[in-house]
């Protein structure tokens, strides 16, 4: 089902907002964007893919191309035309030969996708109007952690290239570890290069470089922490050098709360550093240093909702988003430029919100 306009067009920016089908959410949501205020304004929403809980921009020979996970049990891939007020699939929706993909990124003309549940990342092949074609490769991780309940087994939770575009890593959350691989643009195949282990019980989840591209900052799930880390783009080595509570001791810190964060964010000024917390609810933020070595934490601010699942810088930096899952909304901030505190701006109903890109 597709649905059409719903709110004026304010401006000329727009933002697409994944969503969980199978909770109530509308699939795919594609929101006007005014630039002067960083409102939201919904334009229309399609439900061609289920369970589109992460999304990443390309290029066809149409414009912008539109790709989404389908986080289900045999999960899938799909491309979506966005020249139109609503997506619009390209092609067939892609088996990813995974269970439960949770994040996808471009890298060396294929999609790579994280698939959480049979802990392995797919390369599939982009065709030339943007459709994707098979899949070209899967690499699956081996190994397990100390959690009982979430590192039985692999768990890859998110992939992504590095900025220099020689290397794709992929954060593995029950394996408490990055994986490190090359992949042939001419054949999508996936190649492990090395592994850095990270310490046990900490359940990596997401990975964010620093503009500079020297150092990486890896946010834990199963305890809230960064691990901030040396990355060598010539070698393709990842180096952990220390790690920073996302939360604040004592009182203020609600420890009665069970925290799992879920996403890390850095300013493009490589001054500041986010992150989302579900349970406790709270956007962190930690201060780095010139050279992006230590982060260090400054405050925490309410998300806006509940279960904050994923951050977004909008294009300009200026304003910071949080799609909230289970209060169903995507709340927007306006970064003080001296501090890098988010202030709350406003709000956007979304049910079953789960990440938000912007074109």
């Amino acid at each position: 089902m597709t649905s059409g306009a719903t709110g004026g067009e304010v401006g000329t920016g727009r933002a697409f907002i994944g969503s969980f089908t199978s909770a109530g959410g509308r699939g795919i949501t594609v929101a006007a964007v005014d630039r002067e205020t960083g409102a939201l304004t919904v334009v229309g929403a399609t439900d061609a893919v289920p369970d589109p809980s992460y999304l990443a921009l390309g290029h066809g020979p149409g414009g912008r191309v539109l790709y989404a996970v389908s986080e289900t049990g045999r999960g899938a891939a799909a491309a979506l035309d966005i020249t139109g007020e609503v997506p619009e699939p390209i092609g067939g929706v892609r088996s990813v030969e995974g269970d439960g993909p949770t994040h996808l990124a471009l890298a060396g003309g294929h999609l790579l996708t994280a698939n959480y549940g049979s802990g392995s990342v797919t390369a599939l092949s982009v065709r030339a109007d943007g459709s994707l074609g098979a899949a070209t490769s899967v690499l699956r991780h081996e190994g397990s952690g100390p959690n009982a309940d979430r590192q039985q087994a692999p768990h890859a939770h998110q992939v992504l290239p590095d900025p220099a575009g020689n290397w794709v890593l992929s954060v593995d959350l029950g394996t408490d570890s990055i994986r490190i691989c090359a992949l042939d643009a001419a054949t999508g195949e996936l190649r492990l290069h090395g592994e850095t282990a990270l310490r046990p019980g900490t359940g990596p989840r997401h990975l964010a470089f620093h503009p500079a591209g020297g150092h990486a900052y890896v946010l834990n799930e199963l305890e809230p922490t960064v691990t901030v880390c040396v990355w060598d783009a010539t070698t393709g080595i990842l180096e952990p050098v220390g790690e920073t509570s996302v939360l604040p001791e004592g009182p203020a810190g609600d420890v009665a709360t069970v925290t799992y964060p879920s996403e890390v964010v850095v300013s493009q000024d490589g001054r500041f550093l986010w992150t989302a917390n579900r349970g406790h609810d709270s956007i962190s933020v930690l201060a780095l240093d010139a050279e992006g070595a230590k982060a260090s934490l400054v405050t925490t601010v309410g998300c806006g909702g509940h279960w904050p699942r994923d951050l977004a810088l909008d294009p300009t930096g200026r304003r910071l988003y949080a799609a909230n899952e289970r209060s169903g909304d995507v709340s927007w901030f306006t970064l003080d430029p001296v501090t890098g505190v988010p202030r709350h701006a406003g709000s956007l109903d979304v049910p079953a919100a789960s990440c938000v890109i912007f074109a």
